[in-house]
Order: structure tokens, then sequence, then C-alpha cells
């Protein structure tokens, strides 16, 4: 068995079905392969769950690093490349899969937390700081707060209520959930030279 090709398709079935609803038996008659063949390489459901997650989140990290790096000398297009590689990853995720690992497997779940506190609002508030020093963003703006309000735990936005990935493309959610917040807390200056950018993008 090619694990990391088994990971990569146990979490496509997960976040398609749910982590709950997707059973181990479901998952080895997918895969042509035996039960006991996945509890030779795995302890338990929540290994299997857990490790696909972190596979997925590994490979998210390193594809948001090299684009902050391209974007370097622009913090605040970095900022938003960053959450458009992010939402367009998330954006077959079935509501019940982030709801049922809460629920049913938190060490998974602690997954994405310890993701989204120690590399995604670190490297979002580092970069938005960056773009404070350079003149992007107002002197007034308390980043702090602006992470916290608007874009920390977005998948609760996302997928609170409805999915909204159902009804909006990736590029409008990106728009109206990042771009347009960043707009205004973005200097008139950095405005006046960039705005035809944060169209665009």
């Amino acid at each position: 068995m090619d694990k990391d090709k088994f990971l990569e398709f146990a979490l496509s079935k997960f976040i398609r079905f749910g982590s709950k609803r997707f059973t181990l038996d479901d998952l080895a008659h997918e895969m042509s392969i035996s039960k006991k063949t996945i509890y030779e390489n795995f302890n338990s459901k929540e290994e299997v769950v857990q490790e696909s997650l972190i596979a997925f989140l590994n490979k998210l990290r390193s594809e948001i690093h090299e684009s902050v790096e391209k974007q370097k000398s622009n913090p605040i297009l970095a900022v938003i490349d960053v959450y458009r590689i992010g939402l367009d990853s998330i954006k077959s995720f079935s509501p019940s899969f982030f709801f049922g690992l809460k629920k049913y497997y938190p060490s998974a779940y602690a997954s994405i937390s310890e993701f989204r506190t120690k590399d995604l609002n670190t490297l979002v508030k580092s970069l938005l700081q960056s773009a404070k020093e350079e003149g992007q963003v107002r002197n007034d703006v308390n980043i702090e707060l602006v992470c916290e309000l608007y874009l920390n735990r977005l998948e609760l936005i996302l997928f609170s209520t409805k999915n909204l990935f159902e009804k909006y493309s990736v590029q409008e959610l990106v728009e109206h959930i990042i771009i347009n917040n960043l707009r205004g807390i973005a200097t008139p200056d950095y405005l006046e030279k960039s705005n035809y950018i944060l169209v665009i993008n």
C-alpha cells in the first residue's frame, strides 16, 4: 500500500462524506484492499483521519509559503494569496467534515487548530505588520483585532449556516471576505497605487 496515495484518497472521502460517516470498511472496499491491510499500517480510524489531514496541511503549508515568498515585496497581496490558496484548498470540504472532526476526532481537529494558530494566523499577522511598517496599512489599525474579526476561523463563516462554496466562487469569496476588508485598513496612498491590482487579483 502506497501510504501517501492512501492518505490522499482517504481524505478525499472524509471531506466529501464526513469523517464519521465514511467508515474504514467503506475505505477498504473503495480501494479494493482488506480492512486488515489498513490496520497493519494504522492503529485506528482516528489515526487515519489525523494522518490524512496532516499530510494535507503539510502540502497546503508548503504551497502558502512558496506563494508568500514570491509576493514578499507586497505583504497585502501576499495575504490575499494566502487566503485564495486556503479557500481553494477547502472548497470541496463538506460542512459535516469540519464539525464532525471537532466532535468525534479531537486529535485530528487539534491539527487544524494548530495549523490555524501557529502557521496561518502567525504568518498573516506578520505580513500585515510588515505592510503597516511599509506604509500599506494605516497606523491606527489594530492588526490583532482585524485578524480576530475578519480572518480567524473562516470555516465558521463559510460553513456555519450553509456551504457558501455551493453558491459563490472562490474568487467572489476572496473578494468579499478578504480583499474588501483589506481595502478598509489600507492607506489611501497604497490604494491609489494598487487598487487596480486589488480589483483584478
